[in-house]
């Protein structure tokens, strides 16, 4: 049986356990696109240390590649699944639609988001209309430690599910899911399952990235910490929950009240778990905070639903992300004062 052609775009932490079980179940070849970490990959390969697979070494995808593959201009088959991991910042150039639009072959290629936040399938179903696009809503503690060493220290759960395209008959949509879904998983080595209810997943894992994860970055503080002090988890944690439970409900997706607590438990305070947008504060990345808590926040306020918590984590949000632009030189300062005008201030208090 012809082995379904996959594009892997993101490979960290991830993204190489999404390569793994595609690879190790036999029914995909992987063309991986690395950046920082292509020539180790080549040279030696992955180093895995995976609660799922044991400990790897050498691991390559079927094929690496450091472009985005042109299939036109390099007369190359259509992939049959375009599997995206990337952080989604749509507000830093070029976005995700732009960045694989070279690979994407109209009406054939799936294209697999297996990205965190609300709306991220908004910008690919307008760029691609007439192609299919999946989403994949992981659970899986895997990171990057070094050049290409991968930590995977908790099972890999993932739900997919097709976006609603109204130009592609939903039959169509559901087949193309549930086939990537079954490549996913045939190894048994993760726990992949297909659920069409894509909306509620993914406004369930808000609770989380909507939540704790802004609520670290700001405050520095880890999971653990989080946990432990109680009057953040009330007056900043608990609120935003409810806020981000009181919009899903008004755009038709009940989450239950239960749903607070395991979500604030979620990870073990022992851990001291540093959420991926603490991470990027701490390593000077720019933040994925649009998808993440800006498409929430707009959603409440389009449905008249009070966001007080929300709204105030996404601005100061996008200040730290503003200040970040700045200093990586992507908004240019005039000064405020010429020589002119120096100590005009004090002279007018």
């Amino acid at each position: 049986m012809r082995k379904a052609n996959c594009l892997l775009i993101g490979c960290g932490g991830i993204g190489t356990i999404a390569a793994l079980n595609l690879e190790r179940g036999g029914l995909a070849a992987v063309t991986a696109v690395l950046r920082s970490n292509y020539s180790h990959v080549v040279q030696h390969g992955f180093t895995i240390e995976s609660v799922d697979h044991g400990n790897i070494k050498g691991f390559r995808p079927s094929n690496v590649r450091d472009t985005i593959p042109n299939v036109r201009d390099e007369v190359l088959p259509p992939f049959d699944y375009i599997i995206c991991t990337t952080k989604n910042i749509p507000d830093v150039p070029p976005t995700l639609a732009e960045l694989i639009s070279p690979a994407v072959t109209p009406g054939i290629s799936s294209i697999v988001l297996i990205q965190n936040g609300l709306n991220i399938e908004k910008p690919l179903i307008k760029a691609f209309p007439n192609n299919i696009v999946i989403s994949g809503t992981s659970f899986n503690e895997s990171r990057q430690t070094g050049q290409g060493i991968i930590a995977q220290t908790d099972t890999d759960r993932v739900s997919f599910g097709a976006f609603e395209n109204s130009n592609i008959s939903i039959p169509r949509q559901q087949e193309s899911a549930k086939a990537f879904c079954a490549i996913y998983g045939v190894n048994g080595k993760c726990d992949a399952s297909y659920d069409p209810n894509v909306g509620w997943i993914r406004w369930r894992k808000l609770l989380y990235n909507a939540c704790l994860n802004p609520i670290c970055a700001i405050s520095g503080l880890d999971t653990g910490l989080v946990q432990l002090s109680e009057e953040t988890v009330a007056n900043l944690v608990v609120p935003a929950m409810q806020e981000i439970r009181a919009v899903a409900k008004a755009c038709g997706h009940d989450l239950p009240e239960e749903l607070i607590a395991k979500m604030i438990s979620l990870d073990r305070i022992a851990t001291h778990n540093a959420p991926s947008m603490l991470l990027d504060v701490r390593a000077n990345r720019f933040l994925e905070f649009e998808n993440l808590v800006g498409e929430p926040m707009r959603a409440g306020l389009a449905h008249g639903v009070p966001i007080p918590t929300l709204g105030v984590l996404y601005h100061i949000l996008a200040a730290m992300q503003w200040k970040l632009k700045v200093t990586k030189g992507m908004v240019q300062i005039s000064p405020v004062y010429d020589s002119d005008s120096e100590g005009k201030s004090d002279s007018m208090l």
